[in-house]
């Protein structure tokens, strides 16, 4: 049995964040049902690699964090579309959204209207910037919340501009802490018996995400600067060429950089490091920094990989991410699982699920990426719709089958 077997969770999200939390709980036996307008879909179905499947509406980008949900079309603006979700309301255990800040309560959808249907839901709203502040009712994007929060500025090279991280991070680990927030509110509510309210903000995500960075900012008064692949003081924790590509060395404590000298052949400059006090190490870094250089582009990323992660050193060479897909130390974990629909053409062959795996009952995603309105007949049904309503309600635009 899965963990959340048995828990409907209303998803009313798009794009990324939000769908990445439903998807976190669909994966662990969640009954996942996804609304979407039938003249405004999530975006993300037309976006991705294979323009056959942008032309589907179902593209990568949308499969990527919506495998095992299904899906209704509903239009909540209508009277009907208001009936139908607050009869799925009293169904579900918790309602996750991620509109514009205000915008359902504008609608009469928010909080305190779907909690006097279901006063044990548990509702989660996901925005930018949360709904405190003067910032509340802004929109916002990954990017843009990486620039507000810091982010941007401490990356990139110490000499260039700021710089924004690839990936949509900020995404992710908001969706993440979201998953986070309603498996411990439906734990709470099992102890209680009571409903809750989850505001989470994508810009409070990106400050947990740089944790021990914000702790010693209000330390010292001083945010972090960009550095680039080098650390400004320890030599053993940064990026250096090889004979055929770019490794990165994560020796960080003295133990660690002394057997990093040590395998290198050093063994008077590991003793010499390894009796500076700490606080000190930054007085040797451009004479080891020369060093490193030197030795390590002597053989390949791939043999100082080996050598170093044998003597204990944390090393990995610099991979594009189809290389570390393929590698096989990704395929003896769980984290990419074949779903329902892999074999269509163009689609991904697998997808990434959750970053963990159990004994039994483990994530998997049990259901292919939905279509627009592929269970509104299903899900209506359930909820006392017998087929010729159905049909009437499809008829007049309520709904799309």
């Amino acid at each position: 049995m899965q963990p959340f077997e048995g828990i409907r969770v209303i998803d009313m999200t798009h794009v990324l964040a939000g769908p990445f939390c439903t998807y976190q709980l669909a994966v662990l036996g969640a009954d996942v049902i996804k609304v979407e307008a039938p003249d405004n879909p999530d975006m993300t179905r037309e976006d991705g690699v294979a323009p056959a499947l942008n032309a589907q509406r179902h593209g990568t980008y949308f499969m990527a964090q919506n495998a095992g949900k299904r899906a209704i079309s509903l239009n909540i603006k209508s009277k009907e579309g208001h009936e139908i979700l607050k009869r799925l309301v009293a169904t579900a255990e918790v309602l996750v959204e991620n509109y514009r800040g205000g915008t359902l309560d504008r609608l009469g959808l928010g909080y305190d209207a779907l909690s006097a249907v279901n006063p044990q839901l548990i509702y989660c709203s996901l925005t930018g910037f949360g709904h405190t502040g003067p910032k509340r009712s802004d929109p916002a994007y990954d990017i843009v919340i990486q620039a507000f929060s810091g982010i941007m500025a401490a990356n990139g090279e110490s000499d260039a501009p700021p710089l924004r991280v690839g990936p949509p991070m900020i995404d992710y680990g908001t969706g993440a802490q979201a998953a986070l927030a309603v498996s411990s509110a439906l734990f709470q509510r099992m102890r209680t018996g009571k409903g809750q309210r989850i505001d989470v903000s994508m810009l409070d995500a990106a400050l947990m995400l740089m944790s021990a960075n914000v702790a010693a900012t209000q330390s010292d008064g001083r945010p972090p600067k960009a550095h680039g692949n080098a650390h400004p003081e320890i030599s053993g924790y940064a990026a250096y060429d090889t004979s055929d590509g770019l490794l990165m060395v994560g020796a960080w404590t003295k133990k660690q950089l002394g057997a990093l000298f040590r395998v290198l052949g050093d063994g008077a400059r590991a003793l010499a490091l390894e009796a500076t006090p700490r606080a000190d190490i930054g007085s040797r870094c451009e004479e080891d920094t020369a060093f490193l250089r030197a030795v390590l582009a002597q053989k390949t990323a791939d043999d100082w990989e080996q050598i170093l992660n044998a003597a204990g050193v944390p090393a990995a060479r610099v991979r594009r991410l189809d290389e570390a897909m393929a590698h096989e130390q990704v395929a003896s974990r769980n984290v990419l699982q074949t779903y329902p629909g892999a074999g269509k053409e163009g689609a991904p062959k697998a997808l990434p699920v959750a970053a963990f795996s159990y004994a039994h009952g483990g994530p998997a995603p049990g259901r292919a990426p939905p279509k627009i309105g592929e269970h509104t007949a299903e899900v209506l049904a359930e909820l006392g719709y017998d087929a010729a309503k159905i049909a009437e309600l499809s008829d007049r635009g309520v709904v799309s089958l």
